[in-house]
């Protein structure tokens, strides 16, 4: 083959090319952002022990700190806590979290019992980690002595009142 021959061919080749018409595709891509609320708490187990008084006065709370952690993208939610059976007489254990900012109120320290009691309100969306939760343990000289026994807190985030 000659070389006018290769750079006709090569030229109608070129030609054919640019006269292509171009080709185009579509997809649909249906999305959602769904309805998510998460906690967490950080620490693992904790034990807290009432060993401690002052004579003449009532023995010494015994407190310990962790964290806690919420996601959430909805508003006017809470969160509430409880405990799996009731506390010996005489023996209370109470639980503070701090508020993740925004609206939302921390309730203080709230004695826990079986049944749901709130414990941060008004959370609107929120991401917030490193929070502050304080779990005291107390006791009356009424007590007595009180074998070493577990209770499992439960945090629930649901829709505020």
């Amino acid at each position: 083959m000659n070389a006018g021959r290769i750079l006709a061919t090569v030229a109608l080749l070129a030609g054919a090319a640019s006269s292509a018409s171009a080709q185009t595709a579509t997809q649909d891509v249906t999305i959602a952002v769904s309805a998510i609320s998460q906690i967490a708490v950080t620490g693992g187990a904790q034990s807290l022990t009432v060993n401690t008084a002052t004579a003449g006065n009532a023995p010494s709370a015994a407190s310990v700190g962790v964290t806690w952690a919420i996601t959430t993208n909805q508003s006017d939610q809470k969160i509430t806590a409880q405990i799996n059976s009731a506390m010996p007489a005489g023996v209370t254990l109470s639980a503070e979290l701090a508020a993740p900012g925004g609206s939302s109120t921390s309730a203080g320290a709230v004695t826990l019992t079986t049944t749901a009691a709130d414990v941060v309100n008004n959370i609107d969306t929120a991401q917030a980690n490193g929070l502050t939760l304080q779990y005291t343990l107390s006791a009356t000289t009424a007590a007595g002595v009180v074998a070493s026994t577990t209770r499992t807190v439960t945090y629930t985030i649901t829709a505020g009142p």
